[in-house]
C-alpha cells in the first residue's frame, strides 16, 4: 500500500438506477436491467441504455446533452460532499479525472442530419459538444471548480485510467481532492460502430457461457471524491475505510482493436496492481472481470484469472462480469464496476454472475458468483478493465474495517 486514495463518496448512474440498496439487490440477485432494442441495419440489437425522459435537463443551456444530464443524474446525489471539498481545499486544488468516449456524436449526428436537410446547422450548434473535454468542463462549471482537468479516453479503460492519474497527480501535488470516475452512453454511433466490428450480441450479453454471441452495451455515470489522506469532513459513512490500494496497467502493442490472446497483458497489469498494493493474489476475496462476452476477451481474461490465481494456490476466486446486468458502459465501465466492489465490500455480499449455466469447455475453469453468495471477511477486491488497443488497468479496493 504505496500509495492509497482514499474514498470519501461516490455515486451512479445506470440501468439498474442510482438508488444503493436497489443497485445492490439487481447484483447480489443477477437481476438484469431493462434493455431496450434498437433496429441497426436490420439487426435488432440490445443496449442497456436509459430512457431520456427519466434525466432532467441540465439548466446550463451550453452543456445540455444527454451525456451531460446523464453526469447530473449521478452526482447530484454527492454534491454536498464535492462543494465541501472546494470549501476545505480551494477550487484550485480540485481535479477532476474523468473516463469518456464518447461525448457529443449524438448532437453532431443531429445537426448533420439538419443540414443535409436544410443547409444549415441548427441554431446554437458547435464542435464543443465533441471535445474530449467537454462533460469535465461541465462539472468543473457547475462547481466553480479552477484546477486541473484531466479525460481520458483509452477506450473500455477510460475510467479506470482516470484513477491511476488521478493517484499520480495526487501525490505529486497538483491537487488535494479528486473527483474521478466515468461517463458514457450508447449513442447510436457508438451502437453502429460495435456492429461494424462484429462485436455486439442480438441478444443480451451472456460472458462466459459457450453460447456467448459479443457485447451488449450501455450508460452509466459514476463519481468519487478521493484523497490522499482520510478526511473525517468528507468521508461519508458507507465509505468509512474504503481506499484503492493497488494500481496496474499494461499494454499490449498486440492489435488494434483485439486483446493479446494468451492473456499476458491482463495478467501482468493484475501482478502490477497486486505489487503496488503488496499483497498476495490468495488474499483476493473477489474479482469484478472485464467480461465483454466476447469469444476473445473471455477467453484470455479467463486464462489470465486462471494463471494468477493458480500461481496463488487460489483459482477458486469468486469472480463475475457485471456487464450481463448493466451492458457494457464503455468510458464508464472501470468506474462502475470499482464502485460494485465497493458496496460489495461494505455489504459483505458479491455482485453474482448472470449465467445460462452452459459451461465452454474451451475457458479454463473460473469461480462464477452464483446469486446469493456471500464471501466471508472480504477485504480486498480487483476490478478489470481491458480495452481495445490492449490497454489493460487493474485496480484493488480495500475496505480498511473489514
Amino acid at each position: 500500500m504505496k500509495r492509497p486514495v482514499y474514498i470519501n463518496d461516490f455515486s451512479l448512474r445506470c440501468i439498474l438506477g442510482s438508488d444503493e440498496a436497489q443497485v445492490l439487490g439487481s447484483l447480489t440477485n443477477a437481476k438484469r436491467g431493462t434493455f431496450t432494442t434498437y433496429d441497426v441495419a436490420g439487426v435488432m440489437r440490445p443496449a442497456a441504455t436509459i430512457d431520456p425522459a427519466t434525466l432532467a435537463p441540465v439548466p446550463e443551456q451550453k452543456f445540455d446533452n444527454r451525456v451531460n444530464r446523464l453526469s447530473q443524474a449521478a452526482f447530484s446525489r454527492i454534491e454536498n460532499t464535492i462543494r465541501k471539498a472546494v470549501e476545505k481545499f480551494g477550487a484550485d486544488r480540485v481535479g477532476i479525472f474523468l473516463g469518456s468516449c464518447d461525448n457529443g456524436s449524438e448532437a453532431s449526428m443531429a445537426a448533420l442530419k439538419c443540414f443535409k436537410e436544410t443547409g444549415a446547422f441548427p441554431e446554437g450548434y458547435v464542435l464543443d459538444y465533441q471535445r474530449a473535454d467537454f462533460p469535465a468542463q461541465f462539472i468543473a462549471q457547475r462547481f466553480g471548480i479552477t484546477g486541473m482537468l484531466s479525460v481520458h479516453s483509452t477506450a473500455c479503460a477510460s475510467s479506470a485510467s482516470a484513477f491511476v492519474s488521478a493517484c499520480n497527480n495526487l501525490y505529486a501535488g497538483n491537487c488535494d481532492v479528486a473527483i474521478v470516475g466515468g461517463v458514457d452512453i450508447a449513442s447510436l454511433s457508438v451502437i453502429l460502430g460495435f456492429a461494424s466490428l462484429e462485436a455486439m450480441s442480438d441478444k443480451p450479453t451472456n460472458p462466459f457461457s459457450a453460447n456467448r454471441s459479443g457485447l451488449t452495451l450501455g450508460d452509466a455515470a459514476v463519481f468519487f471524491v478521493v484523497t490522499k489522506e482520510p478526511c473525517a469532513e468528507l468521508c461519508t459513512a458507507k465509505c468509512e475505510g474504503l481506499k484503492v490500494v493497488g494500481f496496474g496497467e499494461s499494454a499490449d502493442a498486440d492489435h488494434i482493436t483485439a486483446p493479446r490472446a494468451d492473456g499476458e497483458g491482463a495478467y501482468q497489469a493484475m501482478k502490477a496492481a497486486l505489487n503496488d498494493a503488496g499483497l498476495d493474489a490468495s488474499q483476493i476475496g473477489y474479482v469484478n472481470l472485464h467480461g465483454t462476452g466476447t469469444e476473445l476477451n473471455d477467453a484470455m481474461e479467463s486464462r489470465a484469472i486462471n494463471r494468477l490465481f493458480g500461481e496463488a494456490s487460489h483459482a477458486d476466486v469468486p469472480v463475475s462480469s457485471t456487464k450481463a446486468l448493466t451492458g457494457h458502459t464503455l468510458g464508464a465501465a472501470g468506474a462502475l464496476e470499482l464502485a460494485f466492489c465497493c458496496m460489495a465490500l461494505k455489504n459483505g455480499v458479491l455482485p453474482a454472475h448472470l449465467f445460462d449455466g452452459v459451461v465452454d469447455p474451451k475457458l479454463p475453469p473460473v469461480h462464477l458468483v452464483k446469486p446469493g453468495e456471500t464471501a466471508k471477511d472480504l477485504k480486498y477486491c480487483m476490478s478489470n478493465s481491458f480495452a481495445f488497443g490492449g490497454c489493460n488497468v487493474s485496480l484493488i479496493v480495500e475496505n480498511g474495517l473489514a
